[in-house]
């Protein structure tokens, strides 16, 4: 029981930081490489992108 829940927080965590993704102002090729370091290694994707993701430039609509 306590993997499902700990798989269902790095599942939400990941949701998280691939819509951030993109909704920023990274270019298309960045965004494409933050998302698959992101699905490929879903820990350490997301951790990587929390430390030197794409920044507050988001697109707002």
């Amino acid at each position: 029981m306590e993997y499902g829940i700990l798989g269902l927080l790095i599942l939400i965590a990941d949701i998280y930081a691939i819509y951030n993704i993109f909704t920023s102002r990274a270019s298309g090729l960045a965004k494409i490489l933050w998302t698959l370091g992101v699905v490929v290694f879903p820990v350490a994707g997301f951790i990587v992108w929390l430390i030197a993701g794409p920044r507050g430039d988001r697109v707002t609509a």
